[in-house]
């Protein structure tokens, strides 16, 4: 039904045309909420809330699997997963938007696979990222091309020493979500491009007070515009469900591809 999906904040209903809500029950329960496919200027786009519409799941909470399992079932094979950071680099100051080419996955407690039982499945995690949904943000908005994103458990922010760790192995920003998202895409052969929106500078990248809940969710919010502009530019440049990706073949060579 869709061949696009994204996966982000609840500002994305607006833009979807013929809305229609499809219930969909996964082997790992049901996503965050029913995903929502609609028209946008002649793309089939579905639609799922990460943290739900009324943002009810923190990070830690997040059923990723059964969000990119509900999307694959629809058809999706390319995915945007916008999502807000924090900025481990000075010169990425709020409201710029960054598009990783790397992520370290400092989470915990997690389920970090679709595959807990038979057949074992090992998929490459050496490039996380599509290269052809990266290419196609880079060439469309004005965003930072590459940088390294350490995904953190959450629900809290960094201590002043873990961001300036953070910010000493050279990493770009920090986020709650990335992980394991990418990871589970990669293991549905999905294309997975992550747009990181910077909403602060972390703490110890800064001297003064931490970040708070309601500064991020204020900056962020001063972004939507910009952010939904993008993905309206990305989806309509985005290629064809039939044409191939190195993505799709993620699981070649496994027990899961028979």
């Amino acid at each position: 039904m869709a061949d696009i999906g994204v996966i982000g904040g609840s500002g994305f209903y607006s833009f979807l045309s013929g809305a229609e809500t499809i219930e969909i029950d996964t082997p790992f329960g049901a996503p965050s909420e029913a995903p929502v496919v609609g028209d946008l200027d002649g793309r089939e786009v579905a639609f799922i809330p990460r943290h739900g519409a009324d943002h009810r799941f923190p990070p830690h909470r997040v059923n990723y699997r059964a969000n990119l399992w509900a999307l694959r079932e629809l058809g999706v094979r390319q995915v945007l997963g916008p999502c807000a950071v924090g900025s481990l680099k000075p010169e990425l100051t709020p409201g710029t938007f960054v598009v990783p080419d790397q992520y370290v996955d400092r989470t915990w407690g997690r389920p970090h696979t679709v595959y807990d039982e038979a057949p074992v499945v090992h998929t490459s995690a050496a490039d996380p990222y599509c290269p052809v949904g990266r290419a196609t943000v880079i060439a469309t908005g004005n965003v930072v091309p590459e940088g390294t994103m350490v995904v953190i458990n959450g629900p809290r922010f960094s201590t002043r020493a873990e961001s300036r760790w953070h910010a000493a192995q050279g990493w770009s920003v920090v986020g709650m979500t990335g992980a394991p998202e990418a990871a589970i895409a990669r293991e549905l052969a999905l294309c997975y491009t992550s747009i990181a929106v910077v909403t602060d500078h972390d703490a110890g990248v800064e001297s003064g007070a931490g970040v708070t809940q309601a500064e991020v969710f204020e900056a962020f919010k001063h972004s939507i515009e910009r952010l939904q502009d993008l993905l309206k530019n990305v989806i309509a440049q985005l290629p064809k469900p039939d044409t191939d990706c190195s993505c799709h073949h993620s699981l070649d060579g496994t027990e899961a591809a028979r």
